[in-house]
């Protein structure tokens, strides 16, 4: 099965390229020599390689600088798999792209479910849900998957960052009122290697790890985790905090749990809770 993984310096084209079963040829493509927003580049690409299955994994994640670059994250998470999805088309292609729970608004109350409304508040949200809908629109057999507050061993993430700051500071304040699931990139990599098992898959599917949290839960977790496995050696006061005593240029929902359980039917995989992940992510730190 030959792989094309766009995005393979991220978090989760790493750990989608760290967990490759044997059989997979992996074609590995990033910056600066592919560059998605470019359809001449893709399409060349993709016509070369003539890979099974591309995975798009590649994103603009920077959720409050999307206010003031809108034109960039448009670019990258929305005209980017229009054009993945062009040059998978003209290929035979199949195509998996990753999207987000900032699709939603965070007014609901229970997980959201793969056919729920999409509403996102931001920039980054409205360029993902663009991205979901030119990808659909293009093919009729491509797969979906959502994902939420992603995190791994590698690049910028809320785990790398509260290990930092519990380093460097006596004190630290998160957030408590916005609740997701946090997922390690190990997990949703390994899901996604499932999936490319199941050809009949396709449309839009959830997955995050097990169990929801606040941002003030997880910080306390990866605290407690750390100090276990002597990644830390002190504890220091954790403080909950609303949304509103800590600004950000984006508005993030303030619920964002995804409902799984179609997934884990359908792709025949054991959901892990997101404490489990946690721990077995650190382990490997």
């Amino acid at each position: 099965m030959k792989v094309m993984i766009v995005g393979s310096k991220g978090q989760l084209g790493t750990s989608l390229a760290g967990t490759a079963p044997s059989d997979a040829q992996i074609s590995a493509l990033d910056l600066p020599e592919f560059d998605i927003t470019d359809p001449t580049v893709v399409a060349k690409r993709v016509e070369s390689d003539r890979p099974d299955v591309i995975v798009n994994a590649s994103a603009y994640t920077a959720v409050d600088r999307s206010e003031d670059e809108s034109d960039i994250a448009f670019a990258v998470n929305a005209t980017g798999p229009k054009n993945l999805a062009q040059a998978a088309l003209q290929a035979g292609t199949r195509l998996i792209h990753v999207s987000t729970d900032y699709v939603f608004d965070g007014t609901a109350f229970s997980p959201y479910l793969p056919d729920a409304p999409c509403s996102p508040l931001g920039v980054y949200g409205r360029s993902k849900r663009e991205g979901e809908i030119n990808v659909i629109e293009i093919l009729d057999d491509a797969l979906i998957i959502r994902t939420s507050w992603l995190y791994s061993n590698y690049g910028n993430n809320f785990v790398l960052t509260m290990l930092k700051l519990m380093t460097e500071r006596d004190r630290i304040n998160v957030v408590a009122d916005q609740i997701g699931s946090p997922t390690c990139a190990t997990t949703l990599a390994v899901a996604i290697w499932r999936a490319l098992e199941r050809k009949a898959v396709k449309g839009i599917y959830h997955w995050s790890d097990a169990g929801a949290a606040s941002w003030y839960d997880f910080a306390v977790a990866i605290q407690e985790e750390a100090i276990q496995l002597g990644i830390l050696d002190r504890a220091i006061p954790i403080n909950p905090i609303t949304t509103e005593e800590f600004p950000t240029t984006a508005e993030r929902p303030a619920y964002s749990v995804l409902g799984c359980w179609k997934t884990w039917k359908d792709f025949d995989i054991q959901p892990v809770h997101w404490r489990v992940a946690l721990r077995q992510m650190l382990e490997e730190n």
